[in-house]
């Protein structure tokens, strides 16, 4: 399958990123296009954790209710394909949309605007989230499943819920779409083990050439019960290598954090946020974006939120490893309907980075109650190198600048060979193209206007 874009089809071929060439198949057919990888996702297993990993509906049955919603972003014919295979499984399909306005470029301060909050999350939901009128709505009618949201937590429900992230046809005819479930699973379960079982007690290192270098403990009080990912469970497609909310006490958490994307914004300057023992110090550079963060740094350093051991925000807490090879940058990333770079933070190897309120926990209903500021902001890692020294002192390599070498475990590549051909399952489709690191040019050009060099792409 070729990646199609959703808007400014041509009648004769469209050019992505100036490599490739994509046929343009006539808007009628494209359902049908699309109606074979609709049917995979519809008869995948389901399992609830986050929007970023493993994503299927397959414990749909004849008679079962679903509701489908998506917002007016998402392309119809997506949809449409979802709707058409759920409904060969005998389900009864409801699609509602959500009006999110029209299409158009992002803003500097997208990020900022999207995420945080100074009122319950419910009043206005974040972009990514479930709407709460559609959640009631599933709850009132008795679905069976609920199909909705791009991303972060899924609250516990009586019905089955389920993201859907796919807001166009080139979203959704990637090849990570249709990765093997069962490859993938070992991906993630090796990765993780690495870091839960030989990091115990480690110190985390991690670095990118874009400027990162933070270190961490990755304390023992962090492994307790569900803290650090899910116990011997991992988050799917969106590994933890720093625990999420509460922060203990001994949080020692020290470095730079530097990058020039998020996930949801204009790329910015280069931004280097400081960081001591857990907290968030300064934010320099990062344009807008950096002067924004600093402002919400000052409102909110007096401020004791239930979940950190010390006044502040923005704690850093989340370091989380995307899993899936065959994710690649949307074209059109420039508007709002290409999904921005939060795709991307999937591809195996990319880490983000989030300092602040962990996604709907009981910190952000406490300080929403309260009209006190609350949310979290991100920075991309494209590059990574993450370095675990274990108590034993042994060097436990997770990442290496972007790859993950789980990739390279005999046991991955044997199951690999199953599919296909193991070098081409494992090999990334897509890495970032920075001028002086990936690419030809120099990277201080690059990094004082990052979105002059993406948006000629």
């Amino acid at each position: 399958m070729c990646g199609i874009p959703h808007d400014d089809i041509t009648p004769a071929a469209i050019v992505d990123g100036g490599k490739r060439k994509i046929p343009v198949l006539d808007l009628n057919d494209m359902v049908e296009e699309l109606l074979p990888i609709a049917r995979f996702v519809a008869g995948e297993p389901e399992v609830r954790r986050t929007g970023a990993g493993f994503i299927g509906y397959g414990a749909t049955k004849p008679g079962d209710k679903v509701l489908l919603a998506a917002d007016t972003h998402y392309d119809w014919r997506v949809v449409e394909a979802t709707a058409r295979a759920l409904r060969e499984r005998g389900a009864k399909v409801d699609v509602v949309t959500v009006d999110v306005g029209p299409d158009r470029d992002f803003t500097d301060l997208e990020e900022i605007n999207t995420v945080m909050r100074r009122e319950p999350w419910a009043n206005r939901p974040r972009r990514w989230e479930g709407v709460p009128w559609v959640e009631e709505l599933a709850l009132r009618g008795k679905y069976d499943l609920l199909c909705h949201g791009k991303g972060g937590s899924i609250p516990e429900t009586p019905h089955r819920y389920e993201a859907f992230p796919w807001l166009t046809p080139e979203h959704f005819t990637q090849p990570a779409t249709i990765y093997p479930r069962k490859l993938h699973t070992l991906i993630n379960v090796k990765a993780w083990q690495q870091i839960r079982e030989d990091g115990r007690g480690g110190r985390v290192h991690l670095t990118d050439p874009e400027g990162t270098d933070l270190r961490w403990t990755l304390w023992d009080e962090y492994f307790d019960g569900i803290r650090l990912g899910s116990g011997e469970t991992p988050f799917w497609g969106h590994l933890m290598s720093h625990p999420p909310t509460p922060i203990i006490s001994k949080e020692d958490a020290t470095g730079v954090a530097a990058g020039t994307t998020s996930h949801f914004a204009r790329p910015f300057s280069q931004i280097r946020v400081s960081v001591l023992d857990g907290l968030v110090q300064m934010v320099e550079g990062g344009g807008a974006y950096g002067k924004a963060w600093n402002d919400l740094l000052d409102e909110s350093r007096n401020t004791q939120y239930p979940c950190f051991p010390r006044p502040g925000l923005f704690w850093f807490w989340e370091a989380a490893i995307g899993t899936n090879p065959k994710i690649s940058r949307p074209s059109r990333i420039h508007r709002l309907a290409s999904g921005g770079f939060e795709w991307e933070r999937r591809r195996s190897g990319v880490i983000h980075l989030g300092f602040g309120t962990f996604w709907r926990g009981p910190e952000e209903r406490w300080a929403g109650e309260r009209g006190l500021l609350y949310g979290h902001l991100h920075v991309h890692l494209l590059f990574p190198t993450l370095v675990i020294e274990t108590r034993s002192g042994k060097s436990i390599t997770v990442i290496d600048n972007g790859r993950l070498t789980a990739m390279d475990d005999p046991e991955i590549r044997a199951v690999a060979s199953e599919f296909g051909d193991p070098d081409q399952l494992l090999r990334e489709d897509w890495s970032a193209p920075i001028p002086g690191i990936s690419a030809p040019g120099s990277y201080d050009e690059y990094a004082a206007n990052p979105a002059k060099w993406i948006y000629a792409l």
